[in-house]
């Protein structure tokens, strides 16, 4: 059985990390599945959103400790050390970071130190109400070093950031709630539900504004305010394709457009 299985359906990418009886731990052949499923993912046109999340109990347990990280520590020469900062765990905490297509996460158990980095890598989080959320790695000797730290800091502060950290100890699925960790805790039974309706409201939108404005946000992260308001307005005034928006417009006028509220309520 394949350790990671990739699907599509309806315009998304199905994710699923496929080493239950290891908390799906980041083994090299997971790394090297992943890689691959990301990079169609991107090319794929006839997809649009991805759903990340892991088979069984936990979401991701984060790099193997016995085939993962021992020979990184131990005997990692220059130019594999070159690969791991170009392309991080997973391909998508670093180097394929900037697929423009949304990627959610469906966080169903255990997000724990490179899992941790991995569901952070994701653009929206959804968990289920059993998920918990750890970076133990300075109990091993080391800390984050694909994306964690940064991460944490941009999506929940430098407060959450010190005291995970620091202190090596797991929150649970209302505290990453509380922190902005996440977007949403539901009941576990209706996490993929949940993450198929986000998916379902993005893809009611057009995918060329989606994508100008999940661009917009990374490349402003940190960046100088005139810097950030100038970047945002490029985007803004040079995403959209006239024939798609006069056709998006007409359905706001004649009320037809997908997932409408009040008075002229539409489905998705």
């Amino acid at each position: 059985m394949s350790k990671l299985t990739y699907e599509k359906r309806d315009r998304i990418a199905y994710v699923t990390i496929n080493r239950p009886e290891a908390r799906n731990a980041i083994d090299p052949d997971v790394h090297r599945l992943m890689v691959e499923a990301w990079t169609d993912f991107r090319d794929d046109d006839s997809v649009d959103v991805a759903i990340l999340t892991g088979a069984g109990d936990a979401f991701c347990a984060g790099a193997d400790l016995k085939t993962y990280i021992p020979p990184i520590i131990g005997n990692a020469g220059p130019s594999r050390i070159r690969e791991i900062v170009e392309l991080g765990l997973n391909g998508f905490t670093r180097g394929m970071h900037r697929i423009g297509k949304p990627i959610i996460g469906a966080i169903n158990g255990w997000a724990l130190a490179g899992g941790l980095e991995t569901a952070l890598a994701c653009d929206i989080r959804v968990a289920s109400e059993r998920a918990m959320f750890g970076s133990f790695e300075a109990r091993r000797g080391f800390h984050h070093g694909d994306g964690g730290i940064v991460r944490l800091v941009n999506t929940c502060g430098v407060g959450v950031a010190m005291q995970m950290l620091l202190t090596a100890e797991p929150i649970d699925a209302q505290r990453a709630l509380a922190c902005n960790m996440v977007t949403k805790v539901v009941p576990h039974e209706r996490l993929m539900e949940e993450a198929e309706l986000t998916a379902s409201h993005i893809l009611r939108n057009s995918q060329s504004a989606v994508r100008s404005a999940k661009q917009t946000i990374l490349d402003v992260i940190g960046q100088p305010l005139d810097f950030q308001l100038r970047t945002e307005a490029w985007n803004a005034y040079t995403c959209a394709d006239p024939e798609e928006t006069k056709d998006l417009l007409e359905r706001f006028y004649d009320k037809s457009d997908a997932g409408r509220a009040g008075a002229h309520e539409t489905e998705l």
